[in-house]
């Protein structure tokens, strides 16, 4: 096998994206935590399920929405649960299924974050971009989206 290896501009622009990577995650993160007292996890479950029908998603569809393992979701929901931010209900239709659903005191943590998150997230990505810039980084990123589900298959 043949290494193209990477020119010295995409190894620019790489080392670019890692930095992003390593930083944008942390310091949203660390935001998140102060402002409202959620994680950044925490708030990732929150969202999904208050996007969700009624509130509620069987647990496959919440792990499958945030590519988590199913070992982690479970953890992560048992600490949710203890919270009061979420809960479990048996399915009627399945007898061995059943839902998460966004308690009441969910709903009010991610209403009550999201303001402060979303602002976090013009102030260090959007507000700094263009219309154009804003464009280009949708069409890179369902570049590699498209990339990455190829090889997930």
């Amino acid at each position: 096998m043949t290494v193209r290896w990477l020119n010295p501009e995409e190894q620019r622009v790489w080392r670019s994206y890692l930095q992003v990577e390593r930083l944008l995650p942390a310091l949203l993160g660390r935001d998140l935590q102060a402002s409202s007292g959620l994680s950044g996890p925490e708030y990732e479950v929150l969202v999904n399920l208050s996007e969700a029908p009624d509130g509620r998603l069987r647990p496959f569809q919440l792990g499958q929405a945030m590519q988590w393992e199913q070992s982690r979701l479970s953890h992560q929901l048992s600490r949710m649960e203890r919270r009061g931010l979420v809960a479990r209900e048996d399915c009627p239709n399945d007898g061995r299924g059943a839902f998460v659903l966004l308690t009441p005191a969910g709903r009010r943590a991610i209403e009550s974050a999201a303001p402060a998150h979303v602002a976090a997230v013009r102030n260090l990505v959007f507000d700094r971009l263009t219309e154009e810039d804003v464009a280009a980084l949708g069409q890179v990123c369902a570049k590699i989206i498209e990339a990455l589900e190829e090889r997930s298959v």
